[in-house]
């Protein structure tokens, strides 16, 4: 594990460990509208599509600070407010999202059976991968290997994982979503401890396609356990959502409780990890148990993330809530978290909607944008230029704004909406021809 002093006498803003310049990608705009989901979508309301975008933009401005901002302060070495605000949680956000999309797209409340809902799984089928192409191709071009050298962890191809993964689980009730997803919030984690060791290792941090036909086995590994963003632990996120995707998401009263509840699950995890870590005698178990780590790297490791990996060399790990460490508290952490500030964007929306526009036009094509901002930041001017930041994100809500009032959906989302859009219909087609 490298000593986080050595990344900050570079002079250059440091992401933490694991974490380094690590982003999220967003649930594509089509889904939150039903546009790719063909007919009997259930229409939400004008005020929750805003609510839902301006959320989304509100994690992809997130992604960018956690890429570009500085994460320390060169005065104290204490985290920044954007590192202690965002990292961990624009991905959690995004995730989360990206289940309520899906549920949108397959029915709304009243999720879709039968003929549609096998159109529904082929069309998810179809975007994940689209999206894991994308993201394998954009891996091709951003230079570096490890954490250390790439400009930015790539989510696209992890998110192409989530989407597949999630395609069993469309047809149950938020009841049963909630449960599943309390089971992969406890579970995942459990799952990477035991198996990282033994799994094979990934050759980097952003696998692209050479990865995928040279290593399939390590590439699998990487994306559903081992990664910087584990498809397993992750659908923690993905089914929460799709689980609030079901529910009434216009009514006030539904509204409010994300906001409480999503800041109570919040507060119970961060105080969980809190007792059992420095009441509990946790942190005196990390470093009595992890060969070369003392005090100060261990809390670097709680602080930042692991670097590059978590260790697994005592069950005490499991306890932490650090970012990016995909930990039971961690996890649910990120989890409150995102629920809190969709509840919150939700009831924004009510009477702000107007005022939300830059980041709900930004929220509805972050696939495009997210991409885009992939691409910028492969050029590595903006390491040691913050001023950059408001660069990515100025030009990202200019774009957003102009290309919405000009052709309505993003580039990258009409693609994909089409694509999906005649899978569905090739789909009920054949069935429809079979009776």
């Amino acid at each position: 594990m490298t000593d986080s002093r050595d990344h900050r006498s570079r002079g250059v803003p440091w992401e933490g460990p694991s974490a380094q310049r690590t982003g999220a990608l967003p649930a594509d705009e089509a889904s939150t509208d039903g546009s790719a989901a063909g007919p009997a979508v259930a229409a939400p309301g004008k005020r929750r599509l805003v609510g839902i975008d301006a959320a989304r933009g509100l994690a992809l401005i997130g992604m960018i600070a956690i890429h570009i901002l500085p994460s320390w302060d060169p005065d104290t070495f204490e985290p920044t407010a954007q590192w202690t605000v965002f990292a961990g949680r624009s991905v959690a956000l995004f995730a989360l999202l990206a289940g309520v999309g899906l549920a949108f797209s397959t029915g709304g409340r009243r999720p879709h059976s039968g003929r549609p809902m096998t159109a529904d799984r082929a069309g998810v089928a179809v975007r994940a991968l689209l999206i894991a192409g994308l993201g394998l191709a954009l891996n091709q071009v951003i230079p570096g290997n490890t954490v250390a050298e790439v400009p930015a962890v790539n989510i696209l191809v992890y998110y192409g994982a989530f989407f597949l993964l999630t395609i069993p689980f469309l047809g149950l009730s938020a009841g049963a979503l909630f449960a599943w997803a309390g089971c992969f919030a406890l579970a995942g984690p459990v799952l990477v401890h035991v198996l990282r060791d033994v799994l094979p290792a990934a050759g980097g941090s952003n696998p692209a396609l050479t990865d995928l036909v040279m290593d399939p086995g390590a590439t699998a590994a990487q994306l559903l356990l081992t990664g910087t963003y584990p498809a397993l632990p992750y659908l923690a996120y993905l089914l929460t959502g799709l689980a609030l995707g079901r529910l009434d998401l216009a009514a006030i009263r539904v509204q409010a409780r994300l906001l409480l509840g999503g800041v109570l699950l919040a507060v119970a995890a961060a105080l969980t990890s809190w007792v059992l870590v420095d009441l509990a005698g946790g942190f005196d178990q990390l470093v009595d148990r992890t060969p070369g780590l003392d005090p100060e790297l261990v809390n670097d490791v709680i602080v930042w993330g692991p670097d590059p990996t978590l260790p697994t060399t005592t069950w005490w790990w499991l306890t932490i809530a650090g970012p990016y460490t995909n930990t039971p508290p961690a996890l649910l952490l990120g989890l409150g978290s995102a629920v809190a500030a969709l509840g919150a964007f939700l009831l924004l929306a009510r009477r702000f909607g107007t005022w939300l526009l830059p980041l709900s036009a930004m929220g509805a094509m972050t696939l495009t944008v997210y991409s885009a901002h992939l691409l910028a930041l492969s050029t590595e001017v903006h390491y040691d230029q913050p001023l950059w930041f408001f660069v990515h994100v100025g030009v990202a809500v200019a774009f957003a704004l102009l290309w919405r009032m000009a052709m309505g959906q993003g580039p990258l989302e009409r693609l994909v909406a089409g694509l999906v859009r005649v899978t569905r219909r090739r789909v009920l087609s054949r069935e429809r021809g079979t009776d």
